[in-house]
């Protein structure tokens, strides 16, 4: 099974490969599908989701749900994560804290960084991944710090 990110660079090269990779990402982890996610840029150190504004992701005042900011910030953090540790290393979420920042309008655009250069360990360290979003004029409109716990793989 290739890694998450020689799949992505399959993939991003075609056209709608980043949809087409996006979409195998959710059939992964279902739950991402209620936001229909897309992916823009995947590396080492860095990642780029979108999340347009439609009535599924829309509260009661028009906005996008600041829940759906929540699943968009973990979607880009948690891939961002897995092409950015060792492949001897694994990663789950542990916690994340948030701010909300202003109403957030028009397609949101998420970007993941680690807080430091992933690395190798015997044993199981927290690595945090900041992830700020913006709306279309670049204003930042909510970010998260979700933290990642990365051990060994067994």
């Amino acid at each position: 099974m290739p890694s998450v990110l020689a799949l992505y660079r399959r993939l991003a090269g075609w056209p709608a490969g980043r949809w087409l990779f996006s979409r195998l990402v959710c059939l992964k982890a279902p739950y991402f599908s209620s936001i229909a996610p897309r992916i823009v840029v995947l590396e080492p150190g860095r990642g780029i989701a979108t999340l347009r504004h439609r009535r599924a992701v829309t509260n009661h005042i028009g906005t996008v749900h600041a829940i759906a900011l929540c699943n968009l910030a973990e979607f880009v953090g948690g891939l961002t994560c897995d092409v950015s540790i060792p492949p001897t290393m694994r990663w789950i979420p542990k916690g994340m804290t948030v701010a909300y920042l202003k109403k957030a309008a028009g397609t949101m655009r998420a970007t993941a960084t680690p807080a430091f250069p992933p690395r190798e360990s015997k044993e199981g360290y927290d690595l945090p991944f900041e992830v700020v979003v913006e709306n279309p004029a670049g204003e930042a409109v909510f970010k998260a710090s979700i933290s990642m716990w990365v051990t060994p793989k067994a």
